[in-house]
């Protein structure tokens, strides 16, 4: 019996009862290019999340971030520490504190002893602002550089809607060395943390609110021309300028250019139909004080549903900043777990029945996140498999010192990487953390053989 092939194109949608639900990536999507057959197999995009945690996890069993070893070099292990038990090589078992990611394990790896040393003199409530970029913000580039996440957007943004989701629990930008986002465009130019479930979702499914596609197309081609006027203008007087004032044209020049991409980015993406999906079960309105577990949940959800509708394949959220002490999030554990003190101090006094216990409880929101993408079927595999997650921070716990960063590497075996184990990068086996993401931009890709202060690759965490 002769069966007819059927494809479909990735912004299918799936209707029934007045709901309509964009679908994931199928394998009955492969050979489809914009909405045509092709004989030519589509590969599942190639995606970047990257998740901070604030103020270092807890590590009782050793300090600055290493364990301790025993008289027989064996680690010392604490049942509420932040790593998984046992020495280096294949993870052997999981803690309390890890224990939301044992079904994972053969899905993720602990790295030790990576950092950036631009960090270092920053201090630990400052070092999150390096966490994604390695500049030498204290020296060389005071007003930080781009991040890993915007330099993958620069190469592959291009292929979404959205070339970037840029998540925060603070929102905004904060200011250097109390940074409330971890995206930067390049010298100068940090990118706002969005952090209203509601006000992400309809910039994601939203974007033209009640205006029809037509009057969206026409108030962009006005500001498409205006645009045009204000560039031409400018050529008019900007030889006559005096050396600092040419600076200050060029750099506001390049903001309008900035602005004219995102207009024909937007005009190009009004031709793609927008994906419809379904929010039941989605608190768009929940906040972080009235509900913590909710909303970093929601968080988690939005930037899942960007995923997997392609709205974007590069995403950050910053769980908290390392300066919180003029917002809500100055009690967050408080809101969380009942804690009677700032979240903050947990870090410094180390109390026993909440240290072990808040790092559980963010692992659990991460996992959560994580076990989303391992249960979606994408291609030949799931969108784990297609979807490089890192998860940590930018020093470890108690000390504030901008060294060791406790870091989780997970998914993208699609891209190469192998996982199950914990690996060490301390003493003679130091090199930066950069180096990591020089290997994530060839795994995508993308022809990159220097990022930050890199001086090589991991390849040790790719399959042979």
């Amino acid at each position: 019996m002769a069966h007819n092939s059927l494809h479909l194109n990735r912004r299918t949608l799936l209707r029934g009862a007045g709901v309509a639900l964009a679908l994931p990536y199928l394998n009955a999507m492969e050979g489809v290019v914009n909405g045509n057959s092709d004989t030519t197999a589509k590969a599942a995009p190639k995606r970047f999340m990257a998740t901070y945690i604030s103020y270092g996890v807890y590590q009782p069993d050793g300090p600055n971030g290493i364990p301790r070893k025993n008289k027989d070099g064996q680690y010392e292990h604490h049942e509420w520490s932040w790593w998984p038990q046992g020495d280096l090589g294949e993870i052997k078992s999981f803690n309390k504190s890890t224990e939301p990611f044992a079904e994972l394990k053969n899905n993720l790896t602990y790295l030790r002893g990576l950092d950036h040393k631009g960090g270092y003199k920053l201090g630990g409530h400052s070092s999150s602002d390096v966490f994604l970029t390695g500049a030498d913000m204290a020296e060389g580039e005071p007003t930080n550089n781009i991040s890993i996440d915007q330099f993958m957007a620069k190469y592959l943004g291009h292929h979404t809607r959205h070339n970037s989701l840029v998540m925060g629990t603070e929102g905004g930008t904060g200011s250097y060395q109390r940074s409330k986002t971890m995206s930067h465009r390049g010298p100068g130019k940090a990118i706002p943390s969005m952090h209203k479930p509601q006000k992400i979702f309809s910039q994601l499914f939203n974007p033209y609110g009640d205006k029809g596609v037509e009057q969206v197309r026409l108030e962009l081609k006005r500001d498409a021309s205006i645009l045009d006027l204000l560039m031409e203008d400018s050529k008019s007087f900007h030889a006559s300028l005096g050396a600092e004032d040419k600076r200050k044209m060029d750099e506001y020049l390049e903001s309008v250019r900035e602005i004219e991409k995102g207009v024909e980015r937007t005009s190009q993406w009004t031709h793609t139909q927008l994906p419809d999906v379904d929010t039941k079960g989605l608190n768009l309105e929940v906040n972080h004080k009235g509900g913590p577990h909710e909303y970093i949940r929601v968080m988690y959800d939005l930037a899942y549903l960007a995923f997997v509708t392609d709205q974007t394949r590069f995403a950050t959220y910053m769980t908290e900043s390392e300066q919180s002490s003029s917002s809500e999030l100055w009690n967050y554990a408080n809101y969380a777990l009942g804690y009677t003190g700032a979240t903050h101090d947990i870090a410094h006094k180390r109390p026993a029945d909440f240290s072990g216990q808040w790092d559980r409880w963010r692992n659990e929101n991460h996992a959560y996140f994580l076990k989303r993408l391992a249960n979606t079927q994408e291609g030949d595999g799931t969108m784990l498999d297609n979807t490089i997650v890192l998860y940590g921070s930018a020093h470890p716990h108690a000390s504030h010192s901008g060294y060791n960063y406790p870091l989780q590497l997970a998914g993208g075996k699609n891209m190469g990487f192998k996982h199950g184990y914990q690996h060490e990068f301390v003493g003679d086996k130091k090199v930066p953390l950069s180096n990591l993401f020089v290997t994530m931009l060839q795994a995508m890709d993308i022809p990159a053989e220097k990022f930050a202060d890199s001086t090589g690759t991991l390849n040790q965490l790719l399959r042979a």
